[in-house]
Order: structure tokens, then sequence, then C-alpha cells
């Protein structure tokens, strides 16, 4: 049955001037980053929720926060007290990383003034916590990956509840992503299983481009379990979770026990199980296991290559844009649309700033189709991505829709990425009216493998002749790291 779209006034009737950009734009006020990554990169490794409850060493030195207060120059691992402390020293080693630990009776904070509030560091390092983090904590955590922080998880098995609380790893982390103020919606597109693997040597899925399995510490084969679990991905939630190491006999969406994501400007890494990271020493009356040294796997060239590509280091870029340097920069002009029709090349009427379809934050937004008949409207932007950087595209959508269908993709709206000569390189997603939803949704995508080019970001709208759907954007950004 026909059906008639609601009244959809323009603000504006031109077409919008196409855009060559260059690196270097400022990034919007709306979404400011944590402060610039520089060398040496900054880490916080996590003390403040049980990590050494129980037979639990979980960290890089006693001296906290300074590890340098025990040893100023580690060269071995014993130099430092702690189960983590060869992953500590080799990071010290380096002299590319400034390495401190949250102490236990602290709390995360971001935004604030203390020597520990994430805004001073680029990754935050959660090994293996015992004590649910608070409200304001998984704000604060969110909010530091969403601004551009690398956030690094590992959990353990189902049941290593090692203080008794009643909350072990598993449902601590999986809380932290399904329940807090910043993003519900399973915003790294992974949820962490509830299983007990007893033993096993994961393996890594074979991708030279990945930073993460090909870095400067060295190349991953193989993983460890010693009493862990793994992840279902769900890439429909999120098109940049990546399964890197996969329990024998699993691949695909199930069975990762090593994943990557990005979240907002930010980036994300999950492991399975904290055997790998043990390296065997720690406090006394500990007994710990060796995994870090273990020699059918290759866990340390994993930690330190995340760790690289989490704070954004010489091995970042992911999808292979990376290995070299890169100023960290928000690419897009007039990425909120607030500057009207400059900037974007778009469909008459696309850049907004009817009252019908609210903006996300400002005034203005990207309108798409709503009229309730057959149409097609356009918004397009190109882009000069800097050779050795680590690109990530982010964009709120909001679709809004009059379709009663529960299965029928009537009205489209596809993200693309085109090559100068018009040529579709990839097609990031298709939304539809079965996308519709209240509010602003973050969508995020990858887009390192076009380093060194100059694309343009596409979003195609199509209508159907019956009920209304509108596909409205806002807030956009490409950064790179």
């Amino acid at each position: 049955m026909l059906g008639f779209g609601r009244s959809r006034h323009r603000f504006t009737t031109a077409t919008a001037v196409f855009g060559l950009l260059v690196a270097g734009v400022a990034v919007q006020a709306s979404a400011a980053a944590p402060a610039a990554a520089a060398t040496p990169h900054r880490i916080l490794f996590d003390n403040a929720h049980a990590e050494t409850a129980g037979n639990a060493d979980w960290i890089i030195s006693t001296s906290q926060p300074d590890p340098l207060g025990q040893d100023s120059s580690p060269s071995a691992e014993t130099d430092w007290t702690g189960a983590l402390s060869s992953w500590g020293v080799a990071l010290q080693k380096t002299g590319d990383y400034s390495l401190k630990t949250l102490p236990s009776g602290s709390s995360l904070a971001y935004g604030g003034s203390t020597a520990t509030d994430l805004s001073n560091f680029d990754t935050l390092v959660l090994p293996e916590p015992n004590t649910l983090f608070t409200t304001a904590e998984k704000t604060a955590i969110m909010t530091f990956v969403k601004n551009g922080g690398g956030l690094f998880m590992v959990s353990d098995h189902t049941g290593a509840d090692r203080n008794s609380d009643g909350e072990d790893a598993v449902e601590i982390l999986n809380d932290l992503m399904t329940n807090n103020s910043v993003d519900s919606t399973d915003p790294f597109g992974f949820s962490i299983d509830t299983l007990d693997v007893s033993s096993g040597y994961p393996a890594a899925i074979s991708d030279s481009t990945d930073a993460v399995l090909h870095g400067s510490f060295g190349t991953v084969t193989k993983s460890l379990i010693a009493d862990g679990t793994t992840a279902t991905l769900k890439p429909s939630d999120n098109s940049a979770v990546k399964g890197l190491v996969y329990r024998s006999g699993y691949s695909g969406n199930t069975g990762a026990f090593f994943a990557t994501s990005t979240f907002g400007s930010g980036r994300v890494a999950f492991w399975g199980d904290s055997s790998p990271i043990d390296d065997g020493t720690g406090q006394s009356g500990n007994t710990l296991y060796d995994g870090w040294n273990d020699t059918g796997a290759t866990n340390a060239a994993l930690a330190l290559n995340a760790t690289e590509w989490l704070a954004g280091g010489s091995s970042s870029g992911g999808g292979g844009g990376g290995g070299g340097t890169c100023t960290a920069a928000q690419l897009l002009a007039n990425p909120g649309f607030e500057s009207g029709n400059t900037s974007w090349t778009a469909t008459s009427g696309v850049i907004t700033n009817s009252s019908s379809e609210a903006a996300r934050t400002g005034s203005y937004k990207a309108w798409l189709n709503g009229y309730g008949s057959a149409n097609t409207d356009t918004l397009s932007q190109a882009v000069t991505i800097p050779s050795g950087c680590a690109a990530t595209l982010n964009f709120y959508l909001h679709v809004d829709t009059a379709e009663t269908t529960t299965s029928t993709a009537y009205d489209t709206l596809k993200a693309q990425v085109l090559n100068s000569s018009g040529t579709v390189l990839s097609t990031l997603a298709t939304y539809s009216n079965l996308n519709a939803a209240s509010g602003y949704t973050l969508r995020s995508f990858d887009l390192s493998s076009y380093a060194g080019q100059t694309v343009t970001v596409k979003f195609t709208g199509t209508e159907g002749s019956t009920l209304q759907t509108s596909f409205v954007l806002d807030d956009t950004a490409l950064n790179v790291s």
C-alpha cells in the first residue's frame, strides 16, 4: 500500500561544494580527545579492583603508582615484583613507554586532576579485575575509549571469583560493556563467554597485515589457555571487531580467544585468560604459572604488540595502513554539519537544521530520504589519509521509519568508500528501515587499509514508494593516529 511521507521542510537548497581534505583539520569541540599521544606512550595498569586477590598477583611492580620507585632501570623481570613484571619491564626497556599503576583503594576517573586520571594516559590495562566497576568508573572507562584511549581487557574463566564477592572477571567485563551510561548496545561488538576451557594452545589467524599479530615485538603464532574463556563476536553490532587468535576447532564469530575492536576514536583488545601474561614471578606466597615464557606459545609478543597498537605506537594500523609515523588528527571538514553546506557534496536539502528531525548535537545534521516516495539522496566528502596512519571512520546514525514490517528492507542507506575515479572500494555497511530505533547509534569502521590514498566517504540513501524512512547522520569523524 502506498503511504504518505511526513512533511519535510528543508532549510537549504544549494548543493554543497565538493571538498578535498588534507591532514591536520582540528578536532570538533563536541568530541574532545585525550591528551595527544606522544613518546613515551602512557600506560596505566589497574590494581584497584582486587587484581591481587587470592592467588593472583596481576601487578607490574609493588611500587605504586610509579614502578620506577622499585628499580629505575630494570633489566630483568625480577627487578620489579609482580606476576606482570615481565610485561612492564619489557615495555620500560624500550624507552618508549611511561608506566603507572592505579593503586588499591583508588578509583578510575576521566577528566580530573589526579596524576592517575585516565586523561593522562593512552591505554588502560584491566588485568582480570575481580570487583565490579562503579557507575562513575564505567562512564570514565567508556568515555576514555570513545575519545581515543586504548582499552586492554584480560579475562579469566567463569567462576574465577578470587575474592569471593560473587563476581568474576567475565561478569565484571560484560557488565562494563552492557551496563554503562555511554553506550550499552554492544559497543565493542563482542561478549565474553561463560566458559572454563581447561587447556589448549589457540592459534593465530593468517593475516600478515595485522599489527597485533605482526608487530615490532615479534610474530604471534599461538597463545595459551590454562583455564580461560573465549568471546563471541557480533560484527553486525560493530564491524571493526576482529578475532585474531582462536580456540582449536573454532573460527569466525565463535571461540575467539584474542580479539580487537574499536569504539569511537579508541581501540579495544580482549584476551580470554590471565595465564598468558603470568610470568611465574610475584610476591611471596603466590603460586604462579609462567605463561609469558611458555615455549609452546608467543604470549609476550601478543601482549606487547597489542599494547603498542592500543597506544597508537609505531606498529599501529590494524588493517595494514600502519608501520610509519603519524600525526594524530581528525580529517573530516565540517564534521558536525554546523557550517551548513560546506565541505560536503550532498543532494539538495540533505544538510539541514530542520526541527522535524533533531540533531544529535548542535542544530545541523545530514538528513537523507524521509519523503515516503521513491528518491535517492547522497552525501560525500573526499579525504586524504596519510601514509603510516591507522584510520577510523565514526558517525552517529538515527533511523526513523513509518514502515511496520519486521522482515523487509524497503529503504536502505549504504556507507561506502570510493577511489578518486568513483569506483566503490568497499561497502562498509547497509542500513535499512529494519534498523529504526530511538536516538543515535555510533557506527565505527577501520579505514587503515586506505592509508596513503585519497578516498571518498559516501552515503547513499534509497527510498521506495511506500512509507517514509529517514536516515539522519551527525557528528562524523575520520580519526588517524
